[in-house]
């Protein structure tokens, strides 16, 4: 199946269930893991924050190709972007099978600078890439892919990741599951003093990653809804940025023209082939976001299996019970 085809069909009833109240930023309600699955999981609903209250922090997207961040966790970007962070966006394979070109070389060219448009329309600070062979990461060692991964975490001081949930199910792609895996693996490694030593005699130092973000095209335990209905039209631009392989491409303009031909037009595409790229990215491509943004009380969200930082018990304990001398 194509990737543009599948956003068209929503898996949200599956993923999130429960009764929604409302947009209440960080509202928490039980939702059902369905089916033969026994297990409850608390659903957030993440709102827009005012302010900068990231500023100072640093987020890492990355993505195997370089239509997964502007599908699946665009709008979050941008969200929080807005909300101060600073961003890189790392794509790691070379993308050299997937999209129209007149050549595999013509491809990996066009897809790498549709790549770097959509890290500027996301307002991060530089698109980096690994260029590891589509539809091949899983032929080389997991273990070269996360020791380049935590020298970039250190170099980049991230804070922050959004990528493939490695725990999602029904995941067929080897490119997909082998980068969520080696994304994984590198936390520990990255915030360990004796885990390439070679790093600090350039002057790194050790990083902690505190949160993760992590989107499936699946089933998963999705336990965040990220709010993105102020930012979708920013998700749209970030979307039509992908020209050679993305979601929509020029698929707007070719429908208001093939109905043309049958004298007929849609009035939601307008008169011109830019806005109907723009409404069907929206309206089509992009349906899943409504579909997800409903079954939450939103107009728009983007659902991940969140992972926060955890507090230190004995920090915890002090807090609670600590009195005065």
């Amino acid at each position: 199946m194509r990737r543009r085809n599948f956003l068209t069909t929503s898996l949200a009833p599956a993923l999130a269930q429960g009764q929604s109240q409302g947009p209440v930023f960080d509202r928490e309600y039980e939702a059902g893991g369905g089916g033969s699955l026994d297990y409850q999981t608390k659903v957030t609903i993440e709102g827009r924050r005012s302010g900068k209250p990231h500023q100072g922090k640093v987020l890492a997207a990355i993505q195997p190709h370089c239509d997964d961040i502007p599908i699946y966790a665009g709008g979050t970007v941008l969200k929080l972007i807005d909300e101060g962070y600073t961003g890189y966006l790392i794509t790691v394979s070379n993308d050299s099978m997937a999209g129209t070109g007149s050549s595999i070389g013509d491809i990996v060219l066009k897809n790498e600078r549709d790549t770097v448009e959509v890290a500027r329309r996301l307002g991060l600070k530089e698109a980096l890439f690994l260029n590891y062979p589509n539809h091949n990461i899983d032929a080389w060692p997991l273990v070269e892919i996360r020791s380049r991964l935590v020298f970039l975490f250190r170099l980049l001081k991230v804070d922050t990741i959004i990528g493939y949930d490695p725990s999602a199910l029904y995941e067929r792609n080897p490119d997909h599951y082998v980068v969520a895996r080696a994304v994984e693996s590198s936390y520990t490694p990255a915030g360990s003093s004796w885990d390439y030593p070679e790093h600090f005699r350039a002057g790194l130092k050790t990083q902690i990653i505190r949160e993760k973000y992590y989107f499936s095209r699946g089933p998963q335990l999705a336990n965040r809804a990220v709010d993105i209905s102020n930012y979708i039209d920013g998700k749209v631009d970030v979307n039509l940025a992908n020209v050679t392989q993305g979601p929509a491409g020029n698929s707007g303009a070719a429908l208001r023209r093939k109905l043309a031909q049958q004298g007929k037009r849609l009035p939601l595409l307008g008169s011109d082939d830019a806005t109907a790229n723009r409404q069907y990215t929206k309206h089509f491509a992009l349906a899943r976001d409504r579909t997800r943004g409903k079954a939450h009380g939103l107009q728009y969200a983007e659902l991940f299996h969140y992972i926060g930082p955890d507090e230190d018990p004995l920090d915890a304990y002090v807090r609670d019970n600590a009195v005065s001398l």
